[in-house]
């Protein structure tokens, strides 16, 4: 079976562990704070903290933006994720706002958005779907439209989980004024097993994002006469040396994966672009995708899926639409975008792990139709 989804731990990082367990220091330390410096010259932004995964990052952004002072206070957000994006609102206490998607690129409508935006609107929540950026740019205008109007700017949380390597108009994400957070869970392009990081815009942010992640309290606290303040609570978020040893060594080789799956995209979009009941996403001039995914729209998904099944070939719709959760019958609201494909959405294989034949045997099966 050709696998949708792949996890390979470079030839280095196992010498890197065992070297951290040798030094029997394991918690955050000297490797954390190598990583956060090597990770901050690749986005070109050194306002970076580690953290234990992406989900506590998507929390702890929440936080910093205050979304967490006004309990219940709404949060705009997609349906079209994987559930940690909106869990996430929810565990910080607040209620989610679904805004529609784009059916062209299976993102955030902006337009939509923009609607939707109140006085009540704590902070919006946007996420790049398979590694293809929201464009961030007219998001910020039309931020400055609803500041003109409210006298409010809500803070835009990014969710570049599957996005490390997506640039808007040749600039990583993390450098457009919002804060970011990326995964590195085992399957994505830059691993730490487990691990993620949160991008922050300014150094009082970077400051307490740093204090939060560790209790609240400041990591040179002098804490053996128990005489030390914590002036603002946190939490047990930060990253270890085991991860971050892992991270390191995904970081020599993340720029060609992530080539590799760009190669890959773009043959797809080539041989694909004319197969009856297929519809590829939509590719945006100075939006340039990391392709974690390659999402497709195709009539009959489930003649689809039994088809690439037969002939070897591991697809998945990866996510459920979150708002049709027992979890948030309150938030239900007409979603026309999204009700025209989120039951034709299936994701192909486009990873750094195909070979040549492979990819070629994925687009002659579909071509054949279904």
């Amino acid at each position: 079976m050709i696998p949708l989804f792949k996890v390979e731990v470079p030839a280095d990082a196992a010498d890197r562990v065992t070297s951290v367990l040798d030094s029997g220091m394991l918690g955050h330390g000297p490797l954390v704070e190598e990583f956060e410096r090597e990770l901050g010259e690749r986005l070109g932004n050194p306002r970076v903290a580690a953290l234990n995964n992406a989900t506590s990052g998507l929390q702890l952004a929440l936080r910093l933006a205050g979304a967490a002072d006004t309990p219940g206070g709404e949060v705009l957000s997609t349906p079209l994720t994987f559930e940690a994006t909106n869990w996430s609102i929810l565990a910080s206490g607040q209620r989610v706002t679904w805004v529609d998607i784009d059916p062209d690129t299976l993102n955030v409508d902006l337009g939509d958005l923009a609607k939707k935006i109140t006085p009540d609107t704590r902070a919006i929540m946007v996420v790049h779907w398979a590694g293809n950026p929201v464009d961030v740019d007219r998001l910020t205008s039309i931020l400055d439209d609803a500041e003109a109007s409210y006298g409010h700017r809500p803070v835009v949380v990014e969710d570049c989980a599957q996005a490390w390597g997506a640039a808007v108009r040749g600039r990583p994400l993390g450098n457009h004024g919002n804060l970011c957070v990326y995964s590195f869970h085992a399957t994505k392009h830059l691993s730490c097993g487990t691990g993620g990081l949160i991008v922050l815009p300014d150094e009082r942010s970077l400051r307490r994002a740093r204090r939060l992640r560790f209790f609240g309290i400041e990591r040179d606290a002098d804490r053996v006469h128990a005489d030390y303040d914590v002036p603002e609570w946190g939490y047990n978020f930060y990253m270890n040396e085991i991860s971050a040893a892992i991270g390191l060594s995904s970081l020599a080789v993340v720029d060609e994966r992530i080539a590799r799956h760009r190669r890959n995209a773009a043959f797809y979009d080539a041989e694909l672009a004319a197969v009856p009941g297929l519809e590829p996403t939509v590719r945006t001039p100075g939006l340039e995708s990391s392709f974690w995914l390659y999402p497709v729209k195709v009539d009959d998904r489930p003649g689809f899926m039994r088809k690439m099944a037969e002939a070897g070939i591991a697809v998945s719709v990866v996510s459920r639409r979150n708002d049709a959760h027992g979890c948030v019958p309150q938030a239900a609201r007409t979603l026309p975008g999204l009700e025209a494909v989120h039951d034709r959405v299936v994701n192909i294989p486009v990873g750094w792990w195909l070979s040549e034949e492979e990819r070629e045997h994925i687009a002659r099966t579909i071509r054949s139709g279904w």
